[in-house]
């Protein structure tokens, strides 16, 4: 899951990226609003999580961009606007939620987690054969027996589930789990493949997880043609 962050108090900024990286999504963060939509237009973000008071466009501004872009892409205002007046004009202008500051990183978690479920119509528990992944949760079991993942595992299987029986190539991958600075010449892609695979399908007669030469991964109950 990828979300774009558009917060100009710097450590504020920093918390909210660091505490979401923890939970293993990708994380790009703008301090400005100027480039905020065409920001959320060239990347296929999740959800946005956005400030109200912004240099260069106001929050209310960047919102009005971002549904004349993408109409269902999930927002949620996160800002020291805490009257009544703020929190219904954020909503009627088209955010998804509001919340003010100080606030609880867990609770904006959850937050995100709703909205996106909302946004898309999402299945909660999502399943591949005998694997189950709970997106509430964040549980995945197979065969009934519980998968401790990383925070970064998890995006990864989350992400193929939610591709399931299709082939997602590297470059997907790296834009949707990591951010636009990573370096995609890295095979951390790889590495994170290799240690999924030894949780998800090692002490399993039927593999789920399969690499297409050439093009990339794929999560299916049946191999590859």
């Amino acid at each position: 899951m990828r979300i774009l962050v558009v917060e100009d108090d710097l450590k504020v900024a920093g918390f909210i990226h660091d505490g979401l990286v923890r939970e293993g999504y990708a994380v790009d963060v703008l301090h400005e609003g100027s480039q905020a939509g065409e920001q959320a237009q060239a990347c296929d973000y999740d959800a946005v999580v956005l400030d109200l008071m912004l240099p260069g466009r106001s929050g209310f501004q960047v919102l009005r961009d971002i549904r004349a872009r993408k109409a269902a892409l999930p927002v949620v205002i996160l800002t020291a606007k805490d009257s009544l007046d703020d929190r219904v004009a954020g909503l009627d202008a088209g955010a998804d939620d509001y919340m003010v500051k100080p606030f609880a990183l867990a609770e904006l978690g959850a937050r995100l987690r709703a909205v996106m479920r909302r946004g898309s119509a999402r299945e909660v528990v999502l399943r591949i054969g005998d694997l189950e992944v709970d997106t509430v949760r964040r549980a995945v079991r197979r065969a009934g027996r519980a998968i401790d993942l990383k925070p970064k595992e998890y995006a990864l299987l989350e992400y193929l589930i939610r591709n399931g029986d299709r082939p997602v190539t590297k470059s997907l991958i790296i834009e949707h789990v990591w951010n636009i600075h990573f370096d995609s010449v890295s095979n951390v892609v790889e590495v994170h493949v290799n240690a999924l695979r030894n949780k998800i399908d090692r002490g399993f007669d039927r593999p789920l997880i399969h690499t297409l030469r050439g093009v990339g991964y794929m999560l299916s109950a049946s191999p590859p043609a």
